[in-house]
């Protein structure tokens, strides 16, 4: 078995945020022994890569949000540790029928509120939420496709993204108004998290 210092986790982040990490980081490992979760590279880690990258997305989570769907859950960053850290309740869309068997243990394990449906993204039968999710999924013209009919009105969307953020932001406008704050990651230098509101399909308006 992998095994990942769980004190590497970022301070920024608090206590209760990380109950349960370590129990996380296990299982997966376990898992990911058959199932190509996260890169073997990635694993040692998987603290600060993908758990600490998953949690600053909490701060830009509006308050009283009471439900939230998470898209291409995979190994469950952002939606499931979003759901364990916060106790919205998250929908977590993974069509990997192995990534939801995955998903719907890891929620058990966690007492994380989450509810795992292994179909494609286009094919998800449920109410909008008024927060969505995505991590390393899709550009992001071809990611707000996918989320804006899951987005309820008046809802918002977090997208972390790499160096090509601007670049995916001009080629959205096109298509997509929209309102976006650009918040620096803290775990990578080249990366930032996009918070996405006033969704509509149409150009950017002058």
């Amino acid at each position: 078995m992998l095994h990942v210092k769980h004190s590497s986790i970022s301070n920024n982040a608090s206590r209760e945020a990380f109950r349960g990490a370590g129990v996380f980081i296990d299982l997966l490992a376990r898992w990911n022994a058959t199932i190509n979760l996260v890169g073997r590279r990635e694993f040692p880690a998987i603290a600060e890569r993908h758990i600490a990258d998953s949690l600053q997305l909490v701060p830009l989570i509006p308050r009283g949000t009471a439900r939230a769907i998470d898209l291409g859950s995979g190994a469950g960053f952002p939606g499931l540790i979003l759901a364990a850290a916060t106790e919205i309740p998250f929908d977590l869309v993974e069509s990997d029928l192995r990534k939801a068997a995955f998903l719907r243990e890891a929620a058990r394990v966690l007492g994380a509120p989450a509810r795992v449906h292994a179909v494609r993204i286009e094919a998800a039968k449920f109410a909008p939420a008024p927060l969505v999710t995505a991590r390393a999924l899709a550009p992001l013209p071809r990611l707000l496709e996918l989320a804006a009919p899951l987005l309820a009105p008046g809802g918002v969307a977090l997208f972390p993204k790499g160096a090509g953020a601007e670049q995916e932001l001009t080629a959205a406008r096109r298509e997509w108004h929209m309102r976006v704050d650009s918040v620096p990651s803290r775990t990578a230098l080249d990366a930032v998290i996009l918070r996405i509101a006033e969704l509509a399909r149409g150009p950017a308006r002058p």
